[in-house]
């Protein structure tokens, strides 16, 4: 299911913790033009492609004439965890008629997805959820990117006030509140090992893609286990 209900408990939900998201934003849009992007093309990008690290580290390759395939071949790299946000989904998304999972995917992005995952996970059946907080996170994220191409030069480092704590803070807060049983604590902790160990041994992102296959095999295999399997 998917309405308008669910999209307005979404986005108020997460319509606090978006506001942190602007000032990654700013920072994106300044050093944007910083790097030749036109501002509207600066926030053409950030509305249409919707991804702060992906769109980060893109910047870098930003040179005449486009490194198209290595700018794939990061951005596939940083975004593929979505392939596992969306396999978490799955069960939910797959339900919904094609025009509503189009509508619902493009604002998949950590923050909402972990929101709604839980609610969805304790009975819930509303994706909604998932779009309302994706459009809080879209709106401030774009509005930041606006300010910082236009106007982020004369702001200085925002990163003083310790705004870039404030996601980390909360992805902390969501995984400490399913670490309640001790079978959920070994996947999270080889999860956790494989990240640190593998951060600079493979290219940005994929870190993150191989504790998350470490902690759900682990998982799997620890849940045949006590079924006797």
């Amino acid at each position: 299911m998917l309405d308008g209900r669910g999209v307005r408990a979404g986005f108020l939900r997460l319509a606090p913790v978006a506001v942190f998201a602007a000032p990654f934003g700013l920072a994106f849009g300044a050093a944007a033009v910083e790097h030749g992007l036109l501002p509207l093309e600066t926030l053409v990008m950030s509305a249409t492609v919707f991804a702060g690290a992906a769109q980060f580290a893109v910047l870098d390759l930003w040179n005449h004439p486009l490194p198209l395939l290595s700018i794939a071949l990061t951005v596939l790299a940083v975004n593929a965890r979505h392939l596992l946000l969306g396999a978490a989904l799955s069960p939910w998304v797959n339900a919904l008629p094609w025009p509503r999972r189009l509508l619902a995917l493009p604002l998949l992005s950590d923050a909402n997805f972990a929101d709604s995952y839980r609610s969805l996970r304790d009975g819930g059946s509303n994706l909604g959820i998932l779009v309302g907080g994706g459009l809080a996170l879209w709106l401030a994220w774009t509005a930041g990117t606006a300010v910082g191409a236009y106007a982020g030069s004369g702001l200085g480092d925002l990163s003083r006030f310790g705004i870039d704590l404030v996601m980390a803070c909360f992805f902390a807060a969501v995984a400490a509140g399913e670490l309640k049983t001790p079978p959920s604590l070994l996947p999270a902790a080889v999860a956790a090992a494989v990240a640190v160990l593998a951060l600079d041994a493979v290219p940005a992102g994929w870190n993150i893609i191989l504790a998350a296959l470490a902690g759900a095999s682990v998982g799997a295999l620890t849940g045949r286990l006590r079924l006797g399997r």
